[in-house]
């Protein structure tokens, strides 16, 4: 229950509830604090165990050259999924495709090819990103689902896997079904210099204020940053933080989460002040999720599917689209020997937010 009305006449409705609305496990999951701060960074995280996406992220260079602006987009393309409404969630998925063409390269350790559109890492990330959600709420928040959520959870992932080139067929629709993949993809993870280079990076919240941070607020910004790796750590199982070479005690994982089961539980009692936190992480995302936030109806209140989103705006799937594009830009790297060009990145711009 909020403690205060929201100001609701500076809030822009959506045009519809998206593909999942209020009755969704989804909206009660990620609307809590604890989505888009523990479980985005854990997801951030551990994607990084996986060979071809971390070198498409230091091909890139996002990372390291613009950490605010990218974490700012990536976060606010999964708000779209779970909150946006259908026309702009499908948009930003049909860009994406594009934005993703230009992470093509070869993994520096096998020799083999990557490609960020590829079904596979499409899935890998879908899955951890659902996963790490998930898992923060329940371990940092209201507790456990009951088995029935679980299940609408799980189904309603299939359906957000409907906006990446990955297969929603292949998405389990189980907690036990999550746990088979991560066991029979864990043999193709790997700790490399990079992965663990990377991960420490992802794990520095600082990175993501805006700089320079003053002189003043570098401690409070030190302290949050800090508990926010800790808490990120303890979510994350030994195996995982062996290969990442993290190095965290069985007492810091069990004190970090009274500390963090307040500090959200308070978050989430006031939705002036889960806002004034998103819109330090992630300016860009307050518009998507400020109506969600506060209850605000859209002015078509209805559900609709990726399919007939897709049908309406003609679109194809984000497994056909942008072919041809595609094609041009393995053919500028592997055939050409020259950069992709940054024509997908300037196209997503109005729809994820601005690079700079």
């Amino acid at each position: 229950m909020r403690l205060r009305p929201a100001p609701r006449e500076a809030i822009q409705p959506h045009e519809d509830y998206g593909f999942f609305g209020p009755g969704s496990v989804t909206w009660k999951v990620w609307s809590y604090p604890t989505s888009l701060t523990v479980g985005f960074q854990r997801a951030v995280v551990v994607e990084e165990l996986d060979p071809a996406l971390v070198a498409s992220v230091e091909a890139t260079r996002a990372i390291w050259d613009r950490p605010r602006s990218r974490y700012d987009r990536t976060i606010r393309y999964f708000a779209l999924v779970a909150f946006g409404d259908s026309r702009s969630a499908t948009e930003a998925a049909d860009v994406l495709v594009k934005v993703h063409a230009k992470a093509v390269g070869t993994e520096p350790y096998s020799s083999e090819s990557y490609d960020a559109n590829d079904p596979r890492s499409q899935l890998w990330i879908l899955l951890t990103g659902w996963h790490s959600v998930l898992y923060a709420y329940e371990r940092f928040g209201p507790g456990p689902l009951t088995p029935e959520e679980d299940e609408q959870y799980w189904n309603e992932c299939a359906i957000a896997a409907e906006l990446q080139t990955c297969d929603p067929a292949d998405v389990p629709r189980s907690r036990e079904g999550v746990r088979r993949y991560f066991e029979e993809v864990r043999p193709t993870l790997s700790g490399s210099e990079l992965a663990r280079k990377t991960m420490a990076h992802l794990l520095t919240a600082t990175v993501l204020l805006p700089q320079p941070v003053p002189l003043a607020l570098r401690p409070a910004g030190w302290a949050v940053s800090k508990t926010l790796r800790t808490a990120t750590i303890a979510t994350m199982p030994r195996w995982m933080r062996e290969m990442a070479g993290l190095r965290q005690s069985r007492l810091e994982d069990a004190l970090i989460v009274p500390v963090m089961k307040v500090a959200f539980g308070v978050a989430a009692l006031n939705a002036h002040l889960e806002l004034q936190l998103l819109r330090r992480l992630s300016p860009s995302t307050v518009a998507v999720a400020a109506p969600v936030l506060f209850g605000l109806a859209p002015v078509n209140p209805e559900t609709t599917t990726p399919t007939l989103a897709r049908e309406r705006l003609g679109l194809r799937t984000p497994a056909e689209a942008h072919l041809e594009f595609r094609a041009r830009q393995r053919a500028r790297v592997f055939d050409e020997g020259l950069p992709p060009s940054d024509e997908g990145i300037v196209e997503s711009e109005p729809i994820l937010g601005s690079i700079a």
